[in-house]
């Protein structure tokens, strides 16, 4: 008598019955997402408590598994898609993306090699060829897709260190005898990730020079070049400069053009960091923000922030692709194919071995919305970014603290930090809106970005009914 065996995997059938419930489930979600606390409101613990100690020894039903998305999950989510959320940066998974999102999951390729799948491969660099002209960034800007913006700057300045002439780091590390005593700059209001990227290179944080910046808080050039000039007479080597278009704090701008003006005058590679307002160089009138970026040696911006495709999705771009490949390039005989430098194989730029299927999201989204679309929805954002600082500024409760040249405001109430602390999380308790805060010029500020596709002027009017209310 034979043992019976267990199905290799849940039937087509049955598949089929789910992926109906399930996809009317985000359906039903992302349909009334109103229904929710923007803010999860559960207490340190609380899903672990609600969970078995240990995994099931025996099969359990899928019905038992979205109940328990309902009962155990969905308290525990801080919506990110809802329209009333107003803190860090606004998201937005779209349903087509989502869509791209099933296909990659079905599809479960590693676009490691070109051969591993032909259309992972060409259809990554055509989606990016797409966005690079929707940007309006020169054609020798070859792109890569990471996760996140922090992946794409580690790789940025892993280039720019690759790129020291006299130095092969990639060959004899950082800590050779000959080893050049490395500085790197940025503004004192660059992201986090630039930090990190540092620490990952082997440069540490005290590598990094941190230069003022203005009342606009945009990089201030004349620092810049004075640091690199006291480096040089302190026997450090200067080799790469981050600058910003949209910061995270407060969304300004840095002046690229004179700084690559310095960059190519002390020969250092430039990288342009747009990961949030990148998107709005989408929009003609918008172009100038990226003025001096096509004499940029890297840059990268995010379309999961503001292009309405599902995170994580990093679109890097960089004018010295060799350099990035001679930074990351090692081929052992196992990956070795007949194809050689006639395709990309985009295991050779970057740390990862293994890519998931990303731009196919993003190619159905571009696809859906189309250009035209998309630009709509942007320029929207923008607007209701100026009509909720109009009502700021209305108000002589409050201040505005940075300009605010996209969807971002950045404000306060006129009084101590307590006070606005107090507001943030009174309003944040009403469950309506989530609202988050920054430091500008040691004073706690609010910041009210607006980039969820759901969003309206509805949203945009009741966030500071609540605003004002909390402000008592």
């Amino acid at each position: 008598m034979s043992e019976s065996r267990p199905t290799p995997d849940m039937s087509p059938e049955e598949f089929r019955e789910w992926g109906h419930k399930f996809v009317d489930w985000v359906a039903d979600y992302l349909g009334h997402p109103e229904r929710y606390p923007v803010l999860s409101r559960v207490e340190p613990g609380s899903i672990h408590r609600q969970l078995p100690p240990s995994p099931p020894q025996k099969p359990e039903p899928i019905e038992a598994m979205l109940h328990d998305i309902d009962k155990i999950v969905m308290p525990g989510i801080t919506h990110w898609n809802h329209p009333a959320f107003f803190a860090y940066f606004a998201v937005t998974g779209s349903f087509p993306g989502i869509l791209g999102e099933l296909l990659s999951a079905a599809f479960n390729v590693n676009g490691m090699l070109w051969r591993t799948s032909p259309a992972f491969t060409e259809l990554e660099e055509h989606v990016l060829d797409w966005l690079r002209q929707m940007l309006g960034l020169p054609k020798e800007f070859m792109g890569v897709v990471y996760d996140t913006a922090s992946t794409s700057t580690f790789h940025a300045l892993a280039a720019a260190r690759e790129a020291i002439p006299e130095y092969n780091v990639s060959e004899e590390g950082i800590a050779g005898p000959d080893a050049p005593r490395l500085r790197m700059y940025t503004s004192t209001h660059a992201h986090s990730s630039v930090d990190k990227a540092a620490m990952a290179i082997g440069l540490g944080r005290r590598g990094i020079v941190k230069i003022d910046v203005d009342g606009k808080f945009q990089m201030d050039p004349h620092s810049l070049e004075t640091a690199i000039k006291k480096d040089q007479s302190e026997g450090y080597r200067p080799f790469c400069v981050t600058a910003t278009v949209g910061t995270t704090s407060t969304t300004s701008i840095d002046p690229v053009s004179r700084i690559a003006d310095i960059c190519e005058k002390y020969k250092l590679w430039l990288h342009v960091d747009a990961a949030y307002a990148g998107a709005a160089a989408i929009l003609p009138e918008m172009r100038w923000i990226l003025n001096g970026t096509e004499r940029a040696d890297s840059f990268v911006m995010n379309p999961h922030k503001w292009l309405f495709t599902p995170i994580d999705f990093s679109a890097f771009y960089c004018r010295r692709p060799d350099v990035l490949k001679r930074a990351f390039s090692l081929t052992p005989e196992y990956l070795k194919t007949a194809e050689g430098d006639k395709v990309t194989n985009y295991m050779d730029y970057g740390i990862q071995l293994g890519r998931r299927f990303r731009s196919i999201k993003f190619w159905m989204v571009v696809r859906y919305f189309g250009v035209e679309g998309l630009q709509e929805r942007i320029r929207e954002h923008i607007r209701l970014g100026k009509l909720f600082a109009s009502f700021v500024e209305a108000d002589k409760r409050f201040e505005i603290m940075a300009p605010y040249p996209f969807s971002t405001v950045c404000f306060r109430l006129r009084s101590d930090d307590a006070s606005n602390q107090r507001l943030i999380d009174k309003s944040n308790a009403t469950g309506k809106i989530f609202i988050s805060h920054t430091k500008l010029n040691d004073r706690l500020t609010i910041r009210f970005p607006i980039g969820n596709l759901r969003t309206t002027e509805e949203h945009v009017r009741m966030a500071w009914d609540v605003i004002q209310k909390s402000a008592g």
